[in-house]
């Protein structure tokens, strides 16, 4: 088969990675893809965002399946596209993938079916924000209802962030028209959680657990980002705990998307507190989350076509997925100043002696016409490695992530130990 991958950052390289191994793929291809994930497959310069050029290049060029991996085309019907025009295509519908793309939405669904979530109320008009957030106090979370590229979302500390936060939302625009809705909600505590599932619209198959590390800085501390490094499996969550969200928040999610004529077929993304309460839903994701996509690709065994394959024909209770009995740690290798401003074009040192004891995805490179990688995003490697236990994982991912240097790199000290 003749596939092709939408995306260019960590999460594609691995995908790309992962579905290199099947003995099913004929041709690979990814737009618009990166430095590194060129030498996989072919790259092709269309933007992620480019439904329609998408899928005009999917059908002159003979692809047999699409893997739509970031959230914008989701939302912005990408996969409705492909399927119109013929093209077999992995990742929810928009209908479905609204479940990410608005908060308020995914908060809406989850109380008319009873899914354990934080207490919330949703806002478009400033001045009814900041009076809740003055009622209510501080910790206090504000969450802009649409994408965000992973950012926003702040945890005020104190009922002045808060305003800051809405402000800055819904006055100033700091997020376009994703802020002009807003969910303000209590701030749960517990540790918290990422579950990935495959989901065919009826049937959903959780992947092993993982924790992603949003912090910029070391001991949680600093600005969100995407995310700076991941752990699968998660220490915190016990097969008690995943019978519970099994119960309780993954098959009633998958029930409840149906029951609204929104069938769900992709990778469901599960953000989790687990509270002393019990689990509850933070945030759902219609697609991998990055970086904890390439800790938990580096476990699969399974074919990752044949998993693709079967989401979308709604046979994914036929299928055994496995995986490995070790854990797996991705380190993120990020610019000086990320997720503020950042400089690129820095030469990237060490790949290749790091490449012998981890796979590193790239996330923000591109190739120069002399054939060196050069940085090109904020978030720019990760290193990723497995071991038989969660410790190994750890200590060769940053074993090895010290063979790779550019100008500028940053990098958490503490994934998986904070």
């Amino acid at each position: 088969m003749n596939i092709l991958v939408v995306g260019g950052g960590g999460r594609e390289h691995a995908i790309v990675w992962a579905l290199s191994k099947s003995p099913n793929v004929k041709k690979l291809y990814c737009a618009p893809g990166n430095g590194g994930i060129a030498a996989l497959a072919e790259c092709v310069p269309i933007k992620a965002t480019d439904v329609d050029v998408m899928a005009a290049w999917a059908s002159s060029h003979a692809i047999d399946f699409v893997v739509v991996a970031p959230d914008d085309p989701l939302a912005l019907g990408m996969v409705d596209a492909l399927e119109a025009a013929g093209i077999p295509a992995f990742g929810p519908r928009a209908n479905a993938a609204v479940i990410e793309a608005s908060k308020v939405f995914s908060k809406n669904l989850m109380e008319r079916y009873h899914i354990p979530t934080a207490k919330y109320q949703t806002f478009t008009d400033m001045d009814a924000a900041l009076a809740y957030v003055r009622a209510e106090g501080a910790p206090i979370v504000v969450k802009a209802d649409g994408l965000a590229l992973g950012k926003g979302v702040v945890v005020a500390q104190t009922a002045a962030e808060a305003e800051e936060a809405v402000r800055s939302m819904m006055a100033d625009k700091k997020f376009g028209e994703a802020g002009t809705r807003l969910v303000i909600e209590e701030c749960m505590t517990g540790p918290e959680v990422t579950v990935l599932a495959f989901c065919d619209g009826e049937h959903v198959v959780p992947m092993p657990s993982s924790q992603d590390h949003k912090r910029a800085f070391d001991g949680n501390r600093g600005p969100n980002t995407g995310g700076m490094g991941a752990i699968s499996p998660s220490p915190n969550y016990t097969p008690e705990l995943a019978a519970r969200c099994m119960d309780e928040i993954f098959l009633p999610t998958l029930a409840a998307l149906k029951a609204e004529g929104r069938p769900f077929r992709g990778v469901l993304y599960f953000g989790l507190m687990l509270t002393p309460a019990g689990p509850k839903v933070v945030e759902y994701n219609a697609r991998f989350g990055d970086p904890e996509c390439q800790a938990v690709l580096s476990l699969l065994e399974s074919d990752l076509l044949e998993v693709f394959l079967a989401c979308r024909e709604g046979t994914l209770d036929k299928l055994d997925i496995r995986w490995k009995r070790e854990a797996a740690c991705c380190l993120v290798l990020a610019s000086g100043g990320y997720p503020g401003s950042y400089r690129k074009d820095y030469p990237i040192e060490g790949l290749d002696d790091a490449g012998r004891t981890a796979t590193v995805f790239h996330a923000g490179t591109r190739l120069a016409e002399d054939g060196r990688v050069l940085t090109s995003g904020g978030r720019v490697l990760g290193v990723t490695a497995t071991g038989a236990t969660l410790d190994e994982a750890i200590d060769a991912a940053y074993a090895s992530a010290k063979h790779i240097s550019f100008t500028d790199m940053q990098f958490r000290t503490d994934i998986g130990r904070s």
